[in-house]
């Protein structure tokens, strides 16, 4: 399963959760999906520290917050601060242990061109 982030216009949720219906109906798993209205909207919530983060906790495996710090030589708190936010938006899990894991194997950014702004 991956993640799809898109650029979406106000009211494409119904469409997209249509769409996520007749896939679950064929019996396959939805794509996770996340929408911002704006570029900046999304860059604003995915920087590149967050992908990063993403990147290497895919790589590490489920781990807890100090341990993917540790791995990402970054900051711990900073990693705290953006693992909560990821969490926030639904890219990144907890397990019952309380490590923190990404449920994707992909993270997929859409970004038409026509309305980027």
């Amino acid at each position: 399963m991956k993640a799809i982030v898109e650029i979406a216009k106000r009211g494409s949720a119904v469409r997209a959760a249509r769409q996520q219906l007749a896939v679950a109906r064929r019996g396959q798993a939805p794509d996770f999906r996340l929408s911002f209205e704006s570029a900046r909207a999304l860059f604003a919530e995915l920087t590149p520290a967050r992908l990063d983060l993403l990147d290497t906790l895919r790589r590490v495996g489920p781990c807890s917050v100090y341990g993917l710090a540790k791995a990402a030589e970054r900051n711990y708190s900073n990693v705290h601060t953006d693992i909560a936010r990821l969490e926030e938006l639904g890219l990144v899990e907890r397990t019952e242990e309380g490590a923190v894991s990404v449920p994707f194997d992909a993270v997929e950014i859409v970004l038409p061109l026509a309305q980027v702004a």
